[in-house]
């Protein structure tokens, strides 16, 4: 119920003009998101990469409503992946994209998409790197793995995201863990019905450790994409057993969440990305993060008392 509400929060635009408008907002919102600049982003990514972290950069807006905006925003990222070439961080950090953002929701979208989000290929090709395609809701799903298939021919290495808690994905696992593939393995940030996701927690987290399983036994790279204690000692049992190096998978945390569980991975010598979103358009990206544990709930409603 909780969960349901804090998400119908991130929704409402009355709460959204209260929200940000709370001088403790901001602080808060500084554990989650690094800032709204690429100066901010950068000098984030530059810190992981001095702890031996890798990045993956999310810059923030889903809401794309017009051919201009999605131009805008895949200008964003290319400008963010010249700027990590020029000043070696390319090799340590991606960039993930919602095709939402690059027009995949306006008319004539797929079009509009599939081109915007080809140039942020080709930079990121370019500066030798990688892109990462975000899921979005259930609705977006075969939209998405669409563009995903179109957009390897050309840039096989873009990757995926897959969503545990739909009831579909095992079955897209299946598909998605062949050789060269990416896939990102998460439990999923969005409200969905019934009849496609899976609602209890035993339900999702069962679904995860399929999805894991089936992944590790591919020929694919899977990123294990969980803060859950349970699933990244699952994720180590998985790969140990699958006979995969170190370097054969990785984890993936967000930024501002388990500092010192992504620390200690990392020095245990596992790969680890830290999900780094940065913009002005950072609410609807905070107001899940909340959704997602109560400790981060907790965190902010301390802060707003003054007591953080």
């Amino acid at each position: 119920m909780l969960r349901s509400t804090i998400l119908f929060m991130a929704r409402n635009q009355v709460v959204h003009d209260t929200i940000v408008r709370l001088p403790p907002t901001r602080a808060v919102v500084k554990r989650f998101v690094p800032g709204e600049t690429q100066d901010e982003c950068v000098a984030a990514v530059r810190d992981l990469a001095s702890r031996g972290l890798l990045s993956t950069i999310d810059y923030l807006g889903e809401d794309t409503t017009n051919q201009q905006q999605a131009i805008d925003t895949a200008n964003a990222y290319v400008s963010l992946l010249q700027r990590l070439d020029a000043e070696g961080l390319a090799a340590s950090a991606e960039v993930s994209v919602k095709l939402s953002a690059v027009g995949q929701s306006l008319p004539q979208g797929h079009d509009l998409a599939f081109e915007n989000a080809g140039r942020v290929c080709a930079a990121a090709a370019d500066a030798g790197t990688t892109v990462t395609l975000d899921m979005e809701d259930h609705t977006t799903t075969d939209r998405t793995l669409g563009m995903l298939a179109e957009l390897r021919a050309e840039y096989p290495s873009t990757g995926a995201v897959v969503q545990a808690y739909l009831k579909r994905t095992p079955g897209d696992c299946r598909a998605l863990a062949a050789s060269g593939s990416r896939v990102r393995l998460c439990k999923g940030a969005y409200q969905e019905p019934p009849m496609v996701a899976h609602q209890a927690k035993a339900e999702v987290d069962a679904s995860y450790i399929d999805c894991l399983r089936i992944l590790m036994e591919g020929d694919g790279y899977p990123m294990v994409a969980t803060h859950d204690p349970r699933m990244i000692s699952t994720a180590l049992s998985l790969a140990n057993v699958a006979r995969r190096a170190p370097d054969r998978y990785e984890f993936q945390m967000l930024y501002g969440i388990r500092l010192e569980e992504q620390q200690r991975l990392a020095d245990l010598g596992h790969r680890v990305r830290v999900y780094v979103p940065f913009g002005t358009d950072w609410y609807g990206y905070f107001m899940r993060r909340l959704a997602e544990r109560p400790a981060n709930l907790a965190f902010f409603l301390r802060a707003l008392a003054g007591r953080r």
